[in-house]
């Protein structure tokens, strides 16, 4: 039997964090070198992931398939296609830069003379073993819904991730809140319920769609429906599978977020550590847009051209309403918060385009969004961790007495608005040319995200960067060394992709022309007159 790869690879975090949960509450340090070694670990298990899958071998690799509730058809079944891997490399990338990003996030305030009052009562308190334990179980959770093909594996996981990411956003929230520590706690408990409830109504109406798909299709394993839809033994009468796919669209809808399911977004964000906002938007977020690839157009792609329309509609009001609001923000997390749900129109969009250029580039959208929104979140977390506000009124002239934050701040930024030879650029600019190709008035009118893209960002960087020197910024320390370990790796990674994406798109490609087949689509053909 060959080895489960793939299991591995979401084992090692998960029993990574049991580990790092249990270190004794005295050796805090001992728990973040153990919880950082786990995602290196884990990034080494995706890199080698990435070398065994084979772009033209067959759709889904590396498979395991053990039998899990014999009585209700479900297994514990997984494989990755390219769209998968590239996804589970960049969740493997990120989270050691969220880890050490995130260091000291969750020690003991120094006004309680290094200890927490819990600490003092209650030796099992452990606040900063619990924090990076539930990264990694979040890391674990991702990881593995990527590789899921049996679907009620993945709506399990789909989940069971909301638990961790409910006590990061709760019990870990960012400690320059403007107001007292009372109106900071009801601030985080307000968006850490929020986040779970609009998650759980959406994975409420996706368990009634899996139980029916269940009651349609008598299994859960995408490869045996995809195969008997494929052959004629499976057929769905044209209202059922509509229905089904509103359920299963819904679901991913929320967690990716597209407008009007969006609200929790800002709110989970701005009351986030910096890591966590990242953790949200560059990780968990990408099991939504995700989703929708694998199983609303592998399983109903009747459905999904029936929803087309409608769906090109809301991902517009999203790139436009997402920058429109970022424009007008006062506090930096929430107008990235913004920016993320624009961006995420802009994958949603290239997405039922229905093109293999929109599809690719979507793909690749969800990859430079990760790390370019990683690069830019990080920094302005280390940028607000030492003035101690997140309102843009309360900075001035910042690159004048903190250089390297400033530019690494600027490359963050312009990787936001997509500048050319930055990676979000290549992937941007497939999406509007696929979705031109089908739907050009949606292309052209999506075109005006990338305008007012421009404007946020480089608002934001003129009040906080430029102009006069503010007196409470004068002091502010330059980059260090582990914050410098963080944030040069991921420019130069977008700097790579935006170079040279060739790499990426010889893993998503071949995926990508599956999931046209799924769906019986065929790029358009130009309209090219013959010359006279």
């Amino acid at each position: 039997m060959s080895f489960p790869l793939l299991t591995a690879t979401a084992a090692l975090p998960a029993l990574g964090a049991i580990a790092t949960a249990a270190v004794p509450a005295g050796r805090r340090t001992a728990a973040k070198w153990l919880a950082l070694l786990v995602s290196v670990g884990t990034l080494v298990l995706a890199a080698v992931i990435a070398v065994r899958f084979e772009p033209g071998g067959d759709r889904y690799q590396l498979t395991e398939s053990h039998a899990w509730i014999k009585d209700f058809g479900v297994r514990y079944e997984l494989g990755v296609d390219g769209i998968g891997v590239a996804l589970i490399a960049l969740t493997a990338v990120l989270i050691p830069f969220v880890i050490l990003a995130g260091w000291h996030d969750a020690d003991p305030s120094p006004a309680s003379g290094g200890e927490t009052p819990k600490e003092t009562k209650n030796y099992r308190w452990r606040p900063t073993q619990g924090f990076f334990a539930l990264i990694l179980s979040v890391e674990a959770m991702v990881i593995l819904s990527f590789e899921a093909t049996d679907v009620f594996l993945f709506y399990i996981l789909f989940e069971a991730m909301l638990i961790p990411m409910y006590f990061l956003i709760g019990g870990f929230g960012d400690r320059a809140h403007a107001g007292t520590d009372e109106n900071a706690a009801a601030q985080r408990s307000y968006a850490a319920v929020k986040f779970l409830l609009y998650n759980l109504v959406g994975g409420l109406i996706m368990l009634a769609a899996v139980i029916g798909l269940y009651v349609v299709a008598g299994n859960f394993s995408l490869t045996e429906i995809a195969e008997a839809r494929a052959n004629g033994t499976l057929e769905m009468a044209t209202n059922t599978e509509r229905l089904l796919f509103l359920g299963f669209f819904f679901a991913f809808a929320v967690k990716a977020p597209l407008w009007p399911l969006h609200t929790w977004l800002p709110n989970a964000m701005g009351e986030s550590t910096a890591p966590v906002a990242v953790l949200i938007t560059a990780v968990v977020d990408k099991v939504g847009t995700f989703a929708m690839l694998r199983f609303c157009l592998g399983l109903f792609p009747e459905a999904s051209e029936w929803a087309t329309p409608v769906i090109l509609a809301l991902a517009l009001i999203s790139i436009v309403y997402g920058a429109l609001l970022a424009v007008g923000q006062r506090d930096i997390k929430r107008l990235v918060a913004y920016a993320s749900i624009s961006h995420f129109g802009f994958i949603i969009m290239g997405i039922f385009a229905m093109t293999t250029q929109g599809q690719s580039g979507a793909t690749l959208y969800m990859v430079n969004h990760g790390i370019s929104t990683a690069a830019l979140m990080l920094v302005a977390g280390f940028l607000i961790s030492r003035r101690g506000s997140r309102l843009i009124a309360d900075y001035g002239g910042v690159q004048k007495v903190a250089p390297i934050l400033a530019g690494t701040f600027l490359i963050g930024g312009l990787a936001t608005l997509s500048l050319p030879g930055l990676a979000p650029f290549v992937s941007e600019f497939l999406v509007l040319v696929g979705t031109f190709a089908r739907y050009p008035v949606v292309g052209i009118i999506a075109t005006f995200g990338i305008v007012l893209a421009a404007l946020y960002t480089l608002v934001l960087y003129q009040r906080t960067m430029t102009g006069p020197v503010k007196e409470e910024v004068r002091t502010l320390p330059d980059l260090r060394l582990r914050e410098l370990v963080v944030v040069t790796p991921l420019i130069a990674l977008l700097i790579f992709l935006g170079v040279y994406p060739k790499p990426l798109t010889d893993i998503v490609n071949p995926a990508v022309e599956h999931t046209m087949s799924d769906v019986q689509e065929k790029d358009p053909q130009p309209e090219v007159e013959a010359a006279k």
